[in-house]
């Protein structure tokens, strides 16, 4: 599974910064979030230790208390600012809720390279963070060796569709690569399979999100830190041709007075069972109809 190679240091840089208006701009991702726990809900697991992969401000983290009330939940990101951001909003949760006996730990650590114990999570929750590593299967051993016997990894990331627009506008004039990559539903199933997990489950949602002005688009992806941090990009070409260039592709899309930004969203569940898969064990797809 190859994909343009993500810069982190810049992308550590872009969400530290993105930290102070992450959540006024992160509307689609607060969306997919309940769609998550909605998902989550139709699962029998009860887990004591809950890590949240990628957790960004921590929005996750109330409901992950308030649903399953684990032992210890553990937060972890590659940004230092939004980590902070996670711990501040928790701590001050976890303050109001007397009867919350849930033990927070705050780790600062890449998902490539994550510092917890074999076998020592029951859950891990990853919600719109998976995209931004560089190895998926690595990531996908990782949490399949920190996972306890019969633990669970739910998810979200964003397909292959995401942003079609932005990319098609700049491909018409540029040759260089300025947006992400996205892997696709099917790629990341094969991918749970070859790593060892068992009865994955994945579906897909599109979305659309709608805006008055180019620079409203661009606003939006800048303050949820989701800026070009590939290793091959071309640098030094955001100057004012080169947005009046991209604004004028990009109007092409306008359709009744409004600019489209569209986002494909992959769900998706697997569990991590210490024995070998026999030849039953697929993955589920879920097409969006």
């Amino acid at each position: 599974m190859t994909k343009d190679h993500i810069d982190k240091k810049r992308a550590q840089a872009a969400f530290n910064k993105a930290s102070v208006s992450y959540e006024e701009a992160a509307v689609l991702q607060k969306h997919v979030l309940g769609e998550m726990f909605l998902r989550l809900k139709l699962l029998k697991i009860n887990p004591e230790i809950i890590l949240d992969l990628g957790c960004g401000p921590g929005n996750a983290g109330p409901d992950l208390k308030a649903t399953y009330k684990p032992r210890d939940l553990i937060y972890l990101d590659f940004a230092y600012d939004m980590l902070k951001k996670a711990e501040q909003k928790n701590k001050d949760h976890f303050l109001k809720s007397f009867s919350n006996k849930t033990s927070q730990q705050f780790i600062c650590a890449d998902m490539e390279a994550i510092p917890l114990s074999e076998g020592s999570i029951d859950m891990i929750w990853s919600n719109l963070s998976l995209q931004w590593c560089n190895h998926l299967d690595q990531v996908f051993t990782q949490i399949g060796k920190i996972l306890k016997h019969n633990g669970l990894f739910i998810f979200s990331t964003f397909g292959p569709s995401t942003l079609h627009e932005l990319r098609a506008s700049l491909a018409s004039f540029s040759k260089h690569s300025h947006v992400n990559q996205f892997i696709d539903m099917h790629d990341i199933g094969d991918a749970l399979v070859g790593c060892g997990f068992s009865d994955p489950v994945l579906d897909v949602d599109l979305y659309t999100l709608t805006y008055s002005t180019f620079k409203d688009i661009m606003y939006d992806l800048k303050h949820i830190g989701a800026r070009n941090a590939l290793e091959g990009r071309a640098k030094g070409m955001t100057g004012k041709s080169f947005l009046y260039q991209l604004e004028k592709s990009y109007e092409t899309y306008r359709t009744d007075e409004k600019l489209p930004a569209s986002y494909e969203v992959v769900y998706g569940h697997a569990w991590k069972v210490n024995k070998p898969l026999d030849e039953s064990s697929v993955v589920k797809f879920y097409p969006k109809q």
